[in-house]
């Protein structure tokens, strides 16, 4: 009775398991299908600055964030200005193959990946103390110096972007955006995403994006980085269990520590070009910023009577090596030897061949039949 008992829990316990792992926790009676996603973005917000450099100045969308890249958007946090830029002639910033002692150590036509333009052949002062080859270049060459600090732009955390997700299973012909339908046009005025009590608004301000990341806006403001918003679709599609909501998160994806990369940060050059005296000029930028990727990951799944049958012919196989298992679970409990015999002897029963039960048979007849010769 204690064998009979230990084996119908450990059969119930197992089968019990199997049906809430397969068909409860891995929903293997489900189809899948991966998202296929498409992003736009909008920037907003003005910021004001007062420097010697620039003046004072406001900022607009325009002004610190150029036209979007696909899935990303950049946001300029920092400058460095040269300003009266106009094609001419004028020494080359100090480095390795631009020091000079005399022409000789010049070659006209000369230019490497550093240059800022092409050698005229001429050594001439750079400074007080040092001489560089003359170049044909805009002069007066890009200033070198390093990016303000603090950055010129750090109001920029308080800028806002709208982020429009449209996504689609095509396994199932399935359509959503991120701009849930329950949302109307007044509450989009005025939602700024929070994890807690606006979790399903697209708007997001770009402080909380980079806090959410775990990292400093005025310190990444400087020199610029790269942030990831992720959006994850993890949808249930059945009758009774419909939910498909994003899920935002946020990381930083580029190396911040300056001393484990030669290059950190973020930046690039753009110019504004104008007329003096009938001579083109320009004003040179060099922009540090944050690029902000937006990456979709998403999948959904519907009840599929073909992966419902699938998974249980698979089960089966469990279910006969629950028997296998159990068998030696009982044959190695069993608290002594004569309890171990008896379930031996108890579990196989012998069934005798056709000829010899025939036999048997006949010779009991035979013995019947003729008593008189159990007295010979």
């Amino acid at each position: 009775l204690k064998n009979t008992i230990l084996s119908l829990s450990l059969s119930l316990s197992l089968y019990i398991y199997i049906y809430i792992y397969i068909y409860i926790y891995i929903y293997r009676y489900q189809e899948y299908d991966l998202v296929v996603s498409s992003v736009t973005t909008k920037v907003k917000g003005v910021a004001q600055t007062n420097t010697a450099d620039f003046g004072e100045v406001v900022w607009d969308v325009v002004d610190y964030s150029p036209n979007e890249e696909k899935n990303s958007f950049f946001v300029a946090t920092n400058f460095i200005v040269t300003k009266k830029q106009k094609q001419g002639k004028c020494p080359e910033v100090p480095h390795y193959g631009t020091l000079c002692r005399t022409d000789n150590d010049c070659k006209k036509g000369l230019w490497d990946i550093r240059s800022h333009g092409v050698q005229t052949g001429v050594c001439v002062k750079f400074d007080v103390t040092t001489k560089t080859c003359e170049v044909s270049a805009w002069c007066p060459i890009e200033n070198t110096k390093k990016p303000p600090r603090p950055a010129l732009l750090t109001s920029a955390e308080n800028f806002t972007v709208l982020i429009k997700n449209n996504i689609r299973f095509p396994a199932f012909n399935f359509i959503r955006r991120n701009i849930l339908p329950e949302v109307d046009g007044n509450y989009l005025k005025k939602c700024i995403y929070n994890q807690r009590t606006d979790p399903y608004c697209p708007i997001f301000r770009l402080g909380d994006v980079v806090q959410g990341a775990r990292e400093n806006f005025a310190d990444i403001a400087v020199e610029g980085g790269v942030i990831g918003i992720q959006i994850n679709w993890d949808c249930d599609l059945n009758r009774f269990f419909n939910s498909c909501l994003p899920k935002y998160s946020f990381r930083r994806l580029d190396e911040k520590e300056s001393n484990r990369t030669l290059y950190p940060g973020l930046n690039f050059r753009f110019a504004r070009y104008y007329t003096e005296n009938g001579v083109e000029s320009r004003t040179l930028y060099k922009a540090f910023g944050i690029r902000f990727d937006v990456m979709v990951f998403g999948k959904a799944g519907k009840f599929s009577i073909v992966q419902l049958i699938i998974y249980i012919g698979s089960t089966l196989s469990y279910y006969a090596l629950t028997t296998v298992f159990i068998d030696w679970l009982i044959g190695t409990s069993c608290y002594s030897k004569e309890s171990q015999q008896v379930y031996s002897e108890r579990k196989y029963e012998s069934v005798q061949d056709r000829q010899e039960v025939k036999h048997t048979h006949t010779h009991n007849a035979s013995l019947h039949l003729h008593p008189g010769l159990l007295l010979v």
